[in-house]
């Protein structure tokens, strides 16, 4: 069962790991740039808002960057309270103009500060963990440090801490972190490695994964995705994300 599940694995890799994938996909809105900044705050908002349907999403996500005159980076470190007002009717699903105002609010306070959204992610990270559990409690924690941040703003970004499976973010990492010739995901970072990324758990990876065995846990959180990617490790310890391709599109398409 298991050479099975790998060689079924491998070759759905090759055949959803291709520049075909990204126009339908939310990973699609970070592609329209080639700054690092502005790859990096569309990336992670388009990762955020990634829940309903991928047209509904990325046509939200197109409305943001209208929202910030095309140039996320510029208008993140340049806007005035008075660009504000602009967003006081964005809305998609739950995330609202409270949630939309404290994002940029932090994105102005980070970026003067830092040059890359990495170190927000690796900052509470030892060098040698095996994978980005502390990374993503740390992240949390720096990104509710401003004072007076909305509490309703917490639903929007994950934390093992409260055991969820993280998805989201998840997949932010995976398309800043994943490093190979296909032109999918970016590999721009050079401090997390591959190896330490964890597999994002949607619903369609989620029930692919079961089919296969690759899930034995009852409920989906935090150990769900860690069980999932130790077993992806089976079939390639350096690269294990590279697997959500495969199981993402087997559970799209329906072929399982």
């Amino acid at each position: 069962m298991t050479d099975y599940v790998a060689e079924l694995l491998e070759k759905k890799v090759a055949q959803y790991n291709q520049p075909d994938f990204i126009p339908y996909d939310p990973i699609s809105i970070p592609h329209q740039f080639s700054r690092l900044q502005d790859i990096e705050i569309m990336g992670f908002w388009a990762a955020v808002l990634a829940w309903g349907q991928r047209k509904t999403i990325i046509n939200k996500c197109n409305e943001l960057i209208q929202l910030m005159d095309g140039a996320p980076y510029d208008f993140v470190k340049n806007h005035t309270e008075q660009d504000l007002k602009r967003f006081l009717n964005f809305k998609h699903r739950t995330f609202n103009a409270t949630d939309t105002l404290y994002f940029l609010h932090f994105f102005k306070q980070y970026y003067a500060q830092h040059s890359s959204l990495e170190w927000a992610f690796v900052q509470g990270l030892a060098p040698d963990e095996t994978h980005v559990e502390k990374g993503l409690s740390s992240f949390h924690n720096l990104f509710f440090s401003l004072e007076d941040f909305p509490e309703r703003t917490r639903k929007h970004i994950a934390t093992p801490m409260r055991k969820s499976s993280c998805k989201r973010l998840n997949m932010f990492l995976r398309w800043m972190v994943r490093k190979d010739d296909k032109g999918v995901d970016f590999g721009l970072w050079q401090t997390l490695q591959p190896s330490q990324l964890i597999c994002p758990c949607d619903v369609h990876v989620d029930r692919v994964a079961r089919k296969l065995g690759l899930i034995q846990r009852p409920t989906t959180d935090w150990l769900t995705a860690l069980e999932l990617t130790e077993n992806l490790k089976q079939f390639d310890p350096t690269d294990p994300v590279k697997y959500d391709f495969a199981l993402f599109g087997l559970g799209v398409e329906g072929e399982m």
